[in-house]
Parts: C-alpha cells; sequence; structure tokens
C-alpha cells in the first residue's frame, strides 16, 4: 500500500497542500476546526513525515518519550520505575533534551500514541519497556522510522537498540543461593506473564528444579501489584505443603508476601524465606531486612537515555548494551529451612 501523501490528505479534506502543510508543521495560516479536521484525517491515513522530507525540513524537537502501559496505581509505589526516570532525566538533562510520559491502558493505545507522535514530529525518538512475547511495537515503531531503544531485553532479536542485564543469570542466582541453604519447595511469585522478561525468570527457576533437586518451584504469575502479591503469598501458604522459600519478582510484592506472613503466624526466616527480584529502600527498612538483587537502576536509566541519543544522531546505529548482572545481597529475611 502506497505511502499518503499531502496531496492525499488535501483531497480528503477539500483544502489545498498549503493548508494541509500549514497545519501539519503547527504553522498559523489555517484556523483551528480546520487544523483539526486535517490531523484527524491524517491520523486515520496513518501519515507520517517521509525520513528524507523530515531529515531536510524538520529540525530536531529535543524531547523523547516513553509510554508505559501499566496501571497508574501500580506505577505510582514501584521505586523501580521512580530510579529508571531519574536516571533517564539525568542522562538527557545533560543534553537539554526533555522526556514526555504517558500512561496508558493497553499496547494497542501505546501505539497509537506512537503514531500520533511520529507524525506531529512531537519527539526525536522513544524509550520502550516491558518487552512482549512477539510484541507488535517492534514492527510499528520500524515502520514509523522511529528511533527507539529498548529497556530490559533485545528488541525483535536485534531490530532495535536496547539496554539490558540478565534476567535468566539473576534468577538462577537467587535459586542456586536458597538451594544451597537447604532449601527444596521454592516458590515464584512472578509478574505480568506476557512479558519477556517474566517468561526468561519462570523458565530459570524451572530449568533449575531438576538440577538443583527441588521438590516443587512454581511459578504463578501476578499483575506486579501488591494485592496480587499478597494474594499469591496467602494462596502458597496456606497449602499443607507449603513452600520454604518464595522469590517476588518485586520488590512491593515481596513486602506484601511479608506482610501476609506475619498476618498468618509464619516465622521469616524461621519458617519461609523471601527474596525481591529488585531492591530498594522499602525492601531496607522492612523487618526483617529483605534479601535482594541489587542493581544501580538510575545508572541502567541514564545508559539507556546515552544509547538512545546515539541511534537518535546516527540512525543506522543499532547498539545492543548489555549493562552489569545483579547482585544479592543477604540480609536477614533467609535462612536454612526449619526441617
Amino acid at each position: 500500500m502506497a505511502r499518503p501523501t499531502i496531496a492525499d490528505i488535501a483531497d480528503k479534506a477539500g483544502v489545498s497542500k498549503g493548508a494541509v502543510s500549514f497545519a501539519l508543521n503547527g504553522r498559523p495560516g489555517v484556523s483551528d476546526a480546520t487544523r483539526a479536521r486535517i490531523l484527524q484525517i491524517a491520523e486515520q491515513m496513518s501519515w507520517r513525515p517521509h525520513s528524507a522530507a523530515r531529515a531536510l525540513g524538520a529540525s530536531r524537537v529535543d524531547s523523547v518519550g516513553l509510554v508505559i502501559a501499566r496501571p497508574a496505581r501500580t506505577l505510582g509505589v514501584e521505586p523501580f520505575f521512580a530510579h529508571l526516570l531519574s536516571g533517564l532525566q539525568s542522562g538527557l538533562s545533560t543534553h537539554s533534551i526533555s522526556l514526555q510520559l504517558l500512561i496508558v491502558e493497553n499496547t494497542e493505545a501505546e501505539i497509537e500514541v506512537y503514531k500520533r507522535w511520529a507524525s506531529e514530529h512531537r519527539v526525536d525518538g522513544v524509550i520502550l519497556v516491558d518487552l512482549t512475547v512477539r510484541d507488535p511495537r517492534i514492527d510499528a515503531l520500524r515502520a514509523l522510522e522511529l528511533p527507539a531503544v529498548v529497556i530490559g531485553g533485545r528488541g525483535g532479536k536485534g531490530a532495535l537498540a536496547s539496554v539490558w542485564a540478565d534476567d535468566r543469570d539473576a534468577m538462577l542466582s537467587i535459586v542456586d543461593y536458597l538451594a544451597a541453604l537447604g532449601h527444596r519447595r521454592i516458590a515464584h511469585v512472578a509478574g505480568t506473564p506476557n512479558f519477556q522478561h517474566t517468561q526468561r525468570r519462570i523458565r530459570a527457576v524451572r530449568d533449575a528444579a531438576p538440577r538443583l533437586g527441588l521438590i516443587d518451584a512454581p511459578s504463578l504469575t501476578t499483575d506486579f501489584s501488591d494485592a496480587e502479591g499478597a494474594a499469591t503469598t496467602r494462596k502458597l501458604l496456606s497449602q499443607a505443603d507449603r513452600p520454604t522459600a518464595i522469590v517476588y519478582d518485586s520488590d512491593v510484592m515481596a513486602v506484601a508476601g511479608l506482610g501476609v506472613a506475619m498476618e498468618m503466624g509464619v516465622s521469616v526466616p524461621g519458617d519461609l524465606s523471601i527474596v525481591a527480584f529488585d531492591d530498594s529502600i522499602l525492601t531496607q527498612l522492612m523487618h526483617p531486612a529483605l534479601t535482594a538483587l541489587s542493581r544501580d537502576t538510575f545508572e541502567f536509566g541514564r545508559q539507556a537515555a546515552e544509547v538512545l541519543l546515539e541511534v537518535i544522531a546516527h540512525p543506522a546505529n543499532v547498539i545492543n548494551l548489555r549493562t552489569a548482572d545483579p547482585v544479592l545481597t543477604v540480609r536477614e529475611s533467609t535462612a536454612p529451612p526449619s526441617s
């Protein structure tokens, strides 16, 4: 299908090509109503500037975008995203680049934002988080010719630039440590099931189980919220053969799990060991303080910003930067099983 042109939009809107150009480039010369109608038609036709014309006719806007398709209420208590955003902004502000942040309901809404940003030239590039299995955003961004960097995994097997750490090795370090303590019933309270990083962590636990002689090693998926983390913990601890250790995919869920253990009279670490995949001030301030995987999330965000700026400057470059793996920080919430 041929790429829609300014002439196509003009024909459909019943205006001149000049009027369309004024509207698409935010210049005076058309009424607000006409501008709105033209922009709506352009969006319906999935119009975007030709890359060569954009390079010649439009300067950079010195802004990049981040769209997150997660419940806003869940994000509000996630220290990981706060540190990531701080790192991103630090890396961008050094170059006088601003960060546009939008929270949407789902992936379809996220892709529509990218289409609008590209057609209106609102951003020079975007940051992609929470890569999913067969993620449709990869092809959408490539079609839009919008520079992008994926945080947390390789973008379409290297089709987009990425900044990532090895979730599999990180999860194996947790399970190996718990098994070395003597735990053979280890449960995994996982995150959203269609996220690629969730699947990598689930596979790591599953693959480690026979090697370590684990009797039981279930992975139960959640939406990363404290509520589902608590509910899943309650379910696990209500079993006759309950786990002696639980690994949580986030610090927030680990803290919620600790609360449930206290509520049910399960001693931590006497009867149950708890480990969080993410470290934060939350895990450090609990009593007992929680064993967790520690990494510099601020620096992770700063590196992602630097990679995106490099891709914006040199669109042909595909950079895949593997950062340092998280390190297990042992605290008071883990101990050998009591029996």
